[in-house]
């Protein structure tokens, strides 16, 4: 039996048509096309996906230094406020405006019945006051008027023995 390498015949003739002959770099040319494609766009991708998740760092860290400013001047305005409400502060602010503290308070029984001897708020002495500075005219600058009257004189007004009622809270809202 001996084998001989000549032309090909039938079936083989076929087949060996459609294989090629020889080392051919045509089939391999899309392939590397392909690879060289894909790795080129995935490093694009990773550079688009870093670069947005760099600027959403910076973006936080813009926030994160808003807080902090918001935050301390939250902090100053809320001291503020404190100071504002303290018995101290409020009984000088109110000295200020002419307020004086009230005399013994009466209360209003749920039958209307006063309850205690409600008495007038007198004000204390004033401080003497340095001497007023003349105006240009010569003539010393007249009083200023005060917003209570003295003890004793009565004003237009009828005066009530009753103290005055507030309004009672809505029940339905529960005072918010």
């Amino acid at each position: 039996m001996s084998t001989a390498k000549g032309p090909l015949k039938g079936r083989a003739a076929r087949l060996g048509r459609l294989m090629p002959s020889g080392p051919s770099s045509a089939a391999r040319t899309p392939f590397v096309l392909l690879v060289v494609v894909l790795l080129g766009g995935g490093l694009i991708s990773l550079l688009l996906l870093n670069s947005a998740l760099n600027q959403g760092s910076f973006q936080l860290n813009e926030l994160k230094d808003r807080t902090t400013e918001l935050t301390d001047e939250e902090q100053a305005l809320q001291r503020d406020v404190d100071d504002y409400a303290a018995p101290d502060a409020l009984e000088r602010r109110a000295r200020e405006l002419g307020m004086v503290p009230g005399g013994s308070p009466a209360f209003l029984g749920p039958d209307g019945k006063v309850l205690g001897e409600p008495s007038e708020a007198v004000a204390p002495k004033p401080t003497p006051t340095p001497s007023r500075k003349p105006t240009p005219g010569g003539k010393p600058a007249p009083p200023a008027a005060t917003g209570s009257p003295k003890p004793g004189t009565t004003t237009g007004a009828p005066a009530s023995t009753a103290p005055a009622r507030a309004p009672a809270p809505d029940p339905t809202n529960s005072g918010r």
